[in-house]
């Protein structure tokens, strides 16, 4: 039998529910609703040893698969509130924004980087890219990765 690892996307009503016990103690605990995963698994009604022999191999398929990353860089105007008002602007497209790194403004402008999970609702990173290339204090929108 071949040892690789593959992967396959199954409906969870034909899984053991253990399974999705494990995905759910893996959420709790990430939200902080349940401090440790001893007390998660309490909560879920599974064993630990269960939890930790399948924790790294169950994972939600929307968590890993289905949301596009995009990477933006930002040139903007050291102005107060434009970095504010890019965010803002950006979550009412409905982007998730995942990381924001800006630089140390030089010359008057700073240069800010961008991750964006795109989820099914967001508005094209084109149109993105649009929107905030005409807000106030936005010098210039640099589309790096994503579709």
């Amino acid at each position: 039998m071949d040892k690789r690892r593959q992967y396959i996307v199954v409906d969870t009503a034909v899984l053991p529910e253990i399974f999705w016990k494990v995905l759910e103690v893996k959420r709790i605990v990430a939200e902080k609703s349940e401090t440790s995963f001893s007390s998660a698994c309490k909560c879920m009604g599974i064993s630990r040893s269960a939890f930790y022999k399948y924790r790294d191999c169950v994972f939600a398929y929307d968590d890993k698969m289905t949301q596009q990353i995009v990477n933006f860089t930002i040139t903007l105007r050291d102005q107060a509130g434009v970095l504010s008002n890019v965010l803002t602007t950006l979550y009412s497209m409905h982007a998730n924004i995942l990381t924001v790194n800006q630089s140390i403004p030089v010359d008057g402008v700073a240069l800010v980087s961008l991750s964006l999970k795109m989820n099914e609702d967001a508005v094209n990173p084109i149109e993105i890219t649009r929107v905030i290339t005409d807000l106030h204090g936005v010098v210039e929108v640099r589309l790096l990765s994503g579709e």
